[in-house]
């Protein structure tokens, strides 16, 4: 058929068409599609990708890098950028803090660690996350990291992953010492000085001792085992200088003196006990999950000879469990609030999170996924670190934490190196945090005390 054939059959089809619809009503389905493609087809060409940015812990990011991928894949109309940070958690905090003081922040999603969420909160420098998930979701994730990302009755953070404050034992030793692992602090001293007298470790028990955020994580955990309390984040009643915490300090204080605990633990942090504890040096060991891995390595001393639990206890008073772990935010300052919520939806999602676990051993922040048959027959101690998450001793959610904390450390390191005693720094620690939130929470009448002595605690 030559062109000017083909030519003419067009002609009649459009004749035949106008006749059909009518021009009007063609002229209007031209004008439709004019219109469309003007405001839906083309800027969908050609319009580019939000960007939304984060920043991550260098790890952190690795473990992540695969989701990221996976999340820009699926949103061609977001580019999640996400900026490397330094190792220290408080380096990132700082960074933070930074941004956020000298104007807007470069971040638009936050991942924080659950102590930062007060300051942030309370600062303003977060957007209101509450309503944004409807409760029956709300209440698939661990109790506590829930309680830990809200600030005054407002939700602020979605969690990702958890942490929370274990008890490592070796096996191997107390097998053939014939004996339970420990539920109480007293058992858990008697087993080690046992096992030190037998020549069968150097040392009873590791914990973080360096003046640093490790040492109040570590030391809530004694404390509520003795049945104290750091300070109420409702009443903002402070308990430093209660019997119970001087008790807490004192404990701790003696595991040196009495050699169960090394001299040098008063410079030790997680890692420094970690690999003590990898090397065959202790029986006992308070540190986060991510050990066990390590533990168990093939370059490990202790092999396939360490057992995990829910930290201990003193006799008479229930344990409890420092809650860590992070979770995502949005900055109050974002050009971009729902690209970032979306980001959020996806690395918080159960399918993306059941991944993480399995890929990364990850403790994650969904309940369900401590009991999903596939990641327990790869991580089946994930059965004891539930009871851990159930069981937390929180640190107090105050927008003061940071000052808060810097003062319980000073005074923790006085302590534990024998510039103070054990009351002197508590009465001081406790005095200290009272002025930090305002001169609340004085200690009963009914405690007889004496008036706090100050103390300078170099920090």
């Amino acid at each position: 058929m030559s062109n000017i054939q083909q030519l003419g059959g067009r002609r009649r089809r459009l004749r035949k068409l106008v006749r059909r619809l009518g021009v009007p009503r063609l002229l209007g389905i031209l004008v439709a599609f004019i219109l469309v493609f003007n405001f839906w087809i083309l800027p969908a060409l050609t319009q580019q990708p939000v960007v939304i940015t984060m920043l991550m812990q260098g790890q952190d990011r690795a473990n992540w890098a695969p989701f990221f991928q996976e999340f820009n894949e699926k949103n061609p109309d977001i580019r999640l950028n996400v900026v490397e940070g330094p190792f220290d958690s408080n380096l990132v905090e700082n960074l933070y803090t930074s941004a956020f003081l000298l104007g807007d922040s470069p971040y638009d999603v936050l991942n924080m660690d659950i102590v930062w969420v007060p300051k942030f909160a309370a600062a303003g420098w977060l957007m209101d996350l509450t309503g944004r998930l409807p409760q029956e979701q709300l209440s698939k994730f661990v109790k506590g990291n829930i309680e830990g990302s809200m600030y005054q009755d407002s939700l602020y953070r979605i969690p990702t992953t958890s942490d929370a404050g274990v008890l490592y034992y070796r096996t191997d030793l107390l097998k053939q010492a014939g004996v339970e692992p420990p539920e109480t602090f007293e058992q858990m001293v008697q087993i080690g000085t046992n096992l030190q007298k037998q020549d069968a470790v150097d040392w009873g028990y590791l914990w973080q001792g360096k003046q640093y955020e490790g040492v109040s994580a570590m030391f809530v955990e004694v404390l509520e085992g003795f049945g104290g309390f750091w300070a109420n984040p409702e009443t903002l009643e402070v308990g430093l200088d209660r019997p119970e915490a001087i008790q807490a300090v004192e404990f701790l204080r003696n595991t040196i003196t009495n050699g169960l605990s090394p001299r040098g633990v008063v410079t030790y942090g997680e890692e420094e006990t970690r690999l003590l504890f990898q090397n065959g040096g202790a029986a006992f060991l308070r540190n986060w999950p991510y050990v066990l891995k390590l533990a168990n390595d093939p370059a490990s001393d202790v092999r396939g000879k360490v057992g995990i639990k829910p930290m201990i206890h003193g006799q008479g008073h229930p344990g409890g469990s420092a809650l860590g772990g992070w979770g995502l935010g949005i900055s109050k300052t974002t050009r971009h609030p729902e690209e970032a919520w979306r980001v959020i939806q996806f690395m918080t999602s159960e399918e993306t999170m059941k991944k993480f676990v399995l890929s990364t051993g990850l403790i994650p922040s969904l309940q369900t996924l401590f009991k999903d048959p596939e990641i327990l027959a790869q991580f089946p101690y994930f059965t004891q670190l539930f009871e851990a998450v159930q069981n937390p001793a929180l640190r107090p959610p105050i927008a003061q934490y940071a000052q808060a904390s810097d003062v319980l450390q000073r005074y923790l390191s006085a302590a534990f190196t024998g510039r103070m005693n054990s009351e002197q720094a508590m009465k001081a620690a406790a005095q200290e945090t009272r002025n930090i939130l305002g001169g609340f929470g004085r200690a009963p009448v009914s405690q007889k005390s004496t008036p706090a002595q100050t103390v300078a605690v170099s920090s």
